[in-house]
């Protein structure tokens, strides 16, 4: 008898959509760590996205969301594990994850398998990544993440020539996205929702954000509620409603850490040990040409002695 019988596939590109990240050292020392994040079709086992992200973040998952949808449109359900990215596990807490909201606003449904087995599809692409790809990147000579993101655009593609399956049928479930770009990338972006002083200030990241008026008093968004958008890049950006908000920074930018969950902590303290470790002193090798010169002359008021 199986454990874990397996699952028939979905009938169309679309339907159903794996999505996952493995935290790996695939560059087998010549770079930093790093996770590949990647969605793969249940139907097909066809990658539909993947990107080498510094950790496996929900800003790297917006990311991977929002690069699917330009490119493939949006699929009926995404298929993930139950990690807090993707559900709250506080019963009294409502508010949905930050992924959770994007789904919602793109109106793709969100399901969290209960095991790993469950999701097998992934699970198994990332084996054969971590020893396929591995191996393709070494022969190549990439070592740093920009570099394996723009391999991977060629390497998939003959992934997906190899491994993926016909779909059962050939109509796709995928829904076109018709929004404009920057209101995809808005919606990929991380949001905080913040409320307004009567001088129409907020508070964010131990800054203070000023609505302008441009002249004329706006007595309606004192005490609003507001939506900070936070980009992938940095670039912020204040919301009401569908409104964009102009607005300046009074105070100087600081270093705010972020929460750390069990997916990123252990890259956080990597970066910590890395910088408390002491640089050991260079030396020059023996066959350095430092190391060729005459040894100087012995300093001193005698003469030398002739021979």
């Amino acid at each position: 008898m199986t454990l874990h019988p397996p699952r028939p596939r979905r009938a169309r590109v679309g339907e159903l959509v794996q999505i996952d990240g493995s935290p790996h050292d695939w560059f087998e020392g010549r770079g930093k760590r790093c996770t590949l994040v990647a969605f793969i079709d249940d139907a097909t086992s066809r990658v539909m996205h993947a990107h080498f992200a510094p950790v496996e973040s929900t800003q790297a998952y917006l990311n991977a969301l929002q690069d699917y949808v330009t490119r493939h449109g949006r699929p009926a359900a995404i298929y993930s594990d139950r990690h807090g990215i993707f559900t709250k596990h506080d019963p009294e807490d409502e508010a949905p994850t930050q992924f959770h909201r994007a789904l919602a606003t793109l109106g793709i449904a969100g399901i969290q398998a209960l095991t790993p087995q469950a999701k097998g599809r992934v699970e198994r692409l990332f084996q054969t990544l971590q020893d396929r790809l591995v191996k393709a990147m070494r022969l190549a000579g990439i070592s740093d993440m920009a570099s394996a993101n723009v391999f991977l655009e060629t390497y998939l593609a003959q992934h997906n020539a190899r491994f993926a399956v016909t779909a059962a049928e050939s109509e796709e479930a995928h829904l076109p996205y018709e929004g404009k770009a920057e209101e995809l990338a808005r919606c990929c972006a991380m949001h905080y929702r913040r409320k307004l002083s009567k001088d129409l200030v907020l508070s964010f990241r131990r800054q203070r954000y000023i609505v302008c008026t441009q002249g004329a008093p706006r007595y309606a968004l004192r005490g609003a509620h507001v939506t900070v958008v936070v980009h992938g890049d940095g670039r912020i950006e204040l919301l009401h409603g569908q409104e964009l908000l102009p607005f300046k920074v009074f105070d100087v930018a600081q270093d705010v850490p972020e929460p750390l969950d069990d997916k990123t902590l252990n890259t956080r303290v990597d970066e910590l040990l890395e910088k408390r470790t002491p640089k050991k002193p260079w030396r020059p090798g023996p066959d350095h040409p430092w190391r060729q010169y005459p040894e100087p002359a012995p300093s001193g008021g005698g003469q030398l002695a002739t021979p």
